[in-house]
C-alpha cells in the first residue's frame, strides 16, 4: 500500500460514453480548476470521478469494468477515493450502491453541485462557459441543451437525462467566445436533440437563430452540427448551412429505419415517405451537403423482409456516412414489453451486413473526390502522416485525410488545402497545394 501524499490531491475525471459526457467532464474540470483544484484527464490521480454511460448494453458493462477497475485500485491504496457520476449512476444508483459499495459516493447527471462538494469545492455559477477543454485545442464541443423530449420507445435517455432544456442564445455565444480566444476554430454543436432547440425558452424552434449568431464569434471558423431529430426539423436551417461559410456542409440526422411499421413502433413520429421527403428536401437546399445517419436493426418485429426494405433503402439513399447498431432491449423504456425476439446473433450479422453496403458506398464516393482540392482542418500527426479532415468529416466518427509527412510540415490545428491523390474505403491519401 502507498504512503498517502502530503502534497495536494490530483482529482483524475474518467470520461465514458458519447461527446455530451466530454462536455460535462470539463465543465467538471473547470469548476475544479476555479476552486484551485489539480485536476487531470484519464491520468494518474488521488481522487477518481468516472463520468458513466448507461445508454445500451456496451456501454453499461465499460461503465461497470472501469468502476470495478477503479475500487480494486482503491482496495490496493493505489487510490484513496472513487466517485461515480453520470447516466449510469443516474439510472442504476440503488442497484449500484448494493452491487459495488466500495465507491465512495454515487451522483446523477443533475448533481454537479452536489459533486462538487465532495471533493471540497463550491459550485461557480459566474463560470459561464468556462471549462477545461479536453479535445485538441482547435476543436470543441459546444451543448446547446439538455435532455429530450422525445417519446423514442427504444431509448432511455429521458430517464437519464431527463426533459430537454436550451441554453439561452447569449450563453452559448459567451461560451464559444470564450472558445475562440483559445484557439478552438470548429465548434461542434451537440444536444441530444439539436431540432427541439428553442422551444422551451423562446416558444419557437431557434437553431437558425442560434447559428446566425454564433458565425459572428471572430475566430471560429467551422460549424457543425451533430444530432439533429428529423421529425420537425426546422427547414431555415437549410437556407443558413447553404449560404454561410462557417456553417459545415454536414448534418447527423439519426433515421434508426425506414420501415413504416417499425418506425411506428419506435415512436419516431415520422414515415417511409416523410423520412425520404425530407432527405430529398436536405439535397435540394444544400446539394453539397454531406448527410451522416445512424441506424439500429434488430428491433422487435423486424423481420427478413422489412430488413431487406432497410437493405435496399441504404443502397438507394447512399448516404455519406452510416453507423449501425444492434437493438438494446432497455429496462423501462416503453420498448421494453415487447418480445426482444431477434437472436444476438442475427442482429450482429445485420449490422455486418448494412456495413459492407455502407463500405462499398464510402468507397465509391471517395473515388469521385480523387484529383479534388479540399480546405481541411489537421488534427494529429500519427506515424508517417499529418491527419486531417474535410468539412465533411467529424472526428473520431468520420474519414481522415493523410498527407505525408516525409517532405512537408503541416501545425496542428492548422488548415491547409489538399489534392486527394487516391482513396480508399474510409480513407483519402492527398498532398498540399
Amino acid at each position: 500500500m502507498r504512503t498517502k501524499s502530503t502534497g495536494k490531491k490530483k482529482i483524475n475525471i474518467v470520461t465514458l460514453g458519447c461527446s455530451k459526457n466530454v462536455y460535462d467532464s470539463e465543465v467538471l474540470m473547470g469548476q475544479l480548476e476555479a476552486n484551485g483544484k489539480k485536476v487531470v484527464h484519464e491520468e494518474k490521480g488521488d481522487v477518481v470521478v468516472i463520468n458513466t454511460c448507461g445508454f445500451i448494453d456496451n456501454a453499461k458493462e465499460e461503465s461497470i469494468n472501469t468502476i470495478l477497475e477503479y475500487v480494486e485500485l482503491k482496495n490496493q491504496g493505489v487510490v484513496e477515493k472513487v466517485f461515480v457520476t453520470g447516466c449510469l449512476s443516474e439510472r442504476y444508483k440503488p442497484d449500484l450502491i448494493r452491487e459495488i459499495p466500495d465507491v465512495d459516493q454515487y451522483f446523477g447527471t443533475r448533481d454537479l453541485p452536489i459533486l462538487l462538494k465532495h471533493l471540497g469545492a463550491d459550485y461557480k455559477h459566474e463560470l459561464v462557459g468556462e471549462r477545461l477543454t479536453t479535445t485538441p485545442k482547435h476543436y470543441a464541443y459546444l451543448k446547446i441543451s439538455e435532455g429530450c423530449d422525445r417519446p423514442c420507445s427504444f431509448c432511455a435517455i429521458p430517464l437519464m437525462r431527463g426533459n430537454h432544456i436550451s441554453t439561452p442564445i447569449e450563453k452559448l455565444v459567451i461560451e464559444a467566445q470564450k472558445l475562440a480566444k483559445k484557439g478552438v476554430k470548429e465548434l461542434i454543436l451537440i444536444a441530444q436533440d439539436l431540432t427541439f432547440y428553442g422551444l422551451d425558452i423562446y416558444k419557437k424552434r431557434a437553431l437558425g437563430e442560434l447559428l446566425q449568431e454564433l458565425i459572428k464569434v471572430e475566430g471560429i471558423e467551422w460549424i457543425r452540427l451533430h444530432y439533429a431529430f428529423p421529425t420537425g426539423f426546422p427547414e431555415d436551417v437549410l437556407d443558413i448551412i447553404r449560404t454561410e461559410p462557417k456553417i459545415c456542409n454536414y448534418i447527423d440526422i439519426p433515421l434508426q429505419h425506414i420501415n413504416t411499421e417499425l418506425l411506428k413502433a419506435m415512436k419516431r413520429g415520422t414515415t417511409f415517405e416523410k423520412t425520404n421527403a425530407l432527405l430529398d428536401k436536405f439535397r435540394e437546399k444544400v446539394p453539397d451537403m454531406a448527410i451522416r445517419t445512424t441506424l439500429i436493426v434488430g428491433f422487435p418485429g423486424e423481420t427478413e423482409e422489412k430488413f431487406e426494405e432497410l437493405k435496399q433503402w441504404v443502397r438507394d439513399q447512399r448516404f455519406d456516412r452510416l453507423g449501425c447498431f444492434t437493438y438494446s432491449h432497455e429496462e423501462n423504456t416503453t420498448a421494453y414489453v415487447l418480445e426482444d425476439n431477434i437472436p444476438d446473433d442475427v442482429k450482429q450479422s445485420r449490422v455486418e451486413e448494412i456495413m459492407e453496403i455502407q463500405q462499398q458506398i464510402s468507397w465509391e464516393k471517395n473515388q469521385e473526390k480523387v484529383g479534388k482540392i479540399f480546405k481541411c482542418i489537421f488534427d494529429r500527426k500519427e506515424g508517417d502522416y499529418f491527419v486531417g479532415r474535410t468539412e465533411y468529416d467529424s472526428p473520431d466518427v468520420d474519414n481522415t485525410v493523410l498527407v505525408p509527412a516525409k517532405d512537408v510540415y503541416i501545425s496542428i490545428g492548422e488548415f491547409a488545402n489538399v489534392k486527394i491523390t487516391s482513396a480508399e474505403d474510409f480513407d483519402l491519401y492527398g498532398e498540399l497545394v
